[in-house]
């Protein structure tokens, strides 16, 4: 990396509304900054789109920013509440500079964030983030009122984005026959995703599509799918699909009531396309993917790569290693045959062809990948510790390697959002993995309070 990035995080700026940066005042700045280096605003025929999610707050935020890129000289077109995936489709065809992003994805409603798109649909690079925050530290100066930007609104944004959606999978492919049940998790997909699907013949049961600005992922959506099980087994539906508030990640149920996570689902898309793609040569995950999903993979002659967490990372990876297929257990999944970024709507979409194709259910799709039991411990740490420059921690990870013996996996990583270090173990035996994982987690506290003596 070129240098540190004093705002930006690993998916643009995110924070509690009216706490610094995510305030009016800040975000018309950003936009200004934005402006000048990704329309390198000079007047003229610069134009950056902005979508958001439902939160109350974008309202206000899309003002912000309005104002900030107009004083740019930026032009500005509004797509008002729109997925994520949707608002980078459109950027690139309607060749726009940039588009833009109000959300805080799978966040409450209280939390809002701003992240961008280039004129090619991706997530800006290192050293473009580092140029806007350069910007930042400027005097913000409005350019000649005769070069001001001035905004308008795209009429049919949603309906393009949708008829794109349809286009991902065969055109003869119909869902006709499958009872579907939607958890738009009251987000930005609320009104998109049941059309889609609809229009695609499936007969659709919509959750989560009642916004209020206050209530964008509340007890819904693909981090509380408890719900739309339920509501699966209740309507005796084939699949239920959980998207999140922007709708960049899905969570599948299946007509059992059990969940399809992330892993699953990119093994589905994995195998069904294996003759027609190139996914021999790989597929991305992360360090947290199941060891049953590089397993199941390795079956079919497909190797997993583990990336770092966090979807830019599988997107990193995915262009080194010239991959099509990547993501996350989350349920962030990355489909770059049939689109730039992660896509919940489109990934589902994926899915469902392959059953539709093949003429099994989703329960038996996931069949072939048996996901090892995992456990979780989170240690607290009021300080940074080095824990890989720990003796105490080294020898008892290796122990417990050496006692899973190629039967699981140990991973140890700080996280990236709170003062924890996260230790995972996961393994064919539920309680052999339990008794590891709090062993380890027992040392890693052991050898944090010893560092603080």
């Amino acid at each position: 990396m070129a240098g540190k990035r004093k705002y930006f995080g690993t998916d643009g700026i995110r924070g509690e509304v009216g706490q610094f940066p995510i305030t009016p005042e800040f975000i018309m700045k950003l936009g200004w900054a934005a402006g000048r280096v990704l329309a390198k605003g000079q007047g003229g025929q610069s134009k950056v789109l902005i979508g958001k999610d439902t939160r109350i707050s974008g309202y206000m935020f899309e003002s912000a920013l309005e104002a900030g890129l107009s004083a740019a000289g930026v032009d500005i077109m509004l797509l008002g509440p729109m997925p994520t995936p949707g608002i980078a489709y459109l950027t690139r065809t309607l060749r726009a500079d940039a588009g833009i992003v109000i959300s805080a994805s799978h966040n409450p409603y209280f939390d809002n964030g701003i992240k961008f798109f280039s004129d090619h649909g991706l997530k800006l690079a290192d050293e473009v983030e580092l140029a806007i925050e350069a910007e930042l530290d400027k005097t913000m100066e409005t350019v000649a009122p005769n070069l001001l930007g001035k905004a308008g609104r795209v009429i049919d944004a949603a309906g393009r984005y949708i008829e794109f959606c349809k286009s991902t999978i065969p055109t003869k492919t119909s869902l006709n026959g499958l009872k579907l049940v939607v958890d738009c998790a009251h987000g930005a997909t609320y009104d998109i995703a049941p059309k889609v699907f609809d229009e695609l013949e499936a007969d659709v049961v919509s959750l989560g599509a009642n916004p209020n600005g206050l209530n964008i992922n509340e007890g819904c959506g693909s981090t509380m799918p408890d719900l739309l099980q339920q509501a699966v087994l209740r309507n005796g539906a084939d699949v239920g699909i959980a998207l999140d508030g922007d709708g960049d990640r899905v969570i599948l149920v299946d007509d059992k009531g059990e969940i399809v996570d992330g892993d699953e689902i990119l093994y589905i898309i994995a195998c069904a396309n294996i003759e027609t793609s190139d996914f021999r040569k790989g597929v991305v995950g992360t360090l947290m993917s199941n060891l049953g999903l590089e397993h199941a993979l390795a079956e079919k002659d497909i190797q997993l790569h583990r990336a770092q967490v966090g979807d830019r990372y599988v997107m990193e990876m995915l262009q080194q290693q010239g991959l099509t297929l990547g993501g996350e257990s989350s349920g962030h999944i990355i489909c770059l045959e049939q689109t730039t970024t992660g896509d919940g709507i489109i990934s589902a979409l994926q899915v469902l062809a392959a059953m539709v194709d093949q003429g099994i259910s989703l329960h038996d799709l996931k069949s072939g990948m048996s996901k090892y039991p995992q456990t979780m411990i989170n240690v607290r740490t009021e300080q940074r510790f080095d824990f890989k420059g720990s003796s105490e921690v080294a020898k008892a990870q290796q122990e417990i390697e050496e006692k899973l013996n190629g039967r699981g996996r140990v991973l140890l990583r700080a996280s990236g959002t709170e003062p924890v270090i996260r230790v995972m173990v996961e393994g064919q035996d539920i309680d052999e993995v339990d008794e590891c994982a709090r062993y380890l987690a027992d040392k890693v506290e052991s050898a944090y309070q010893n560092s603080q003596l």
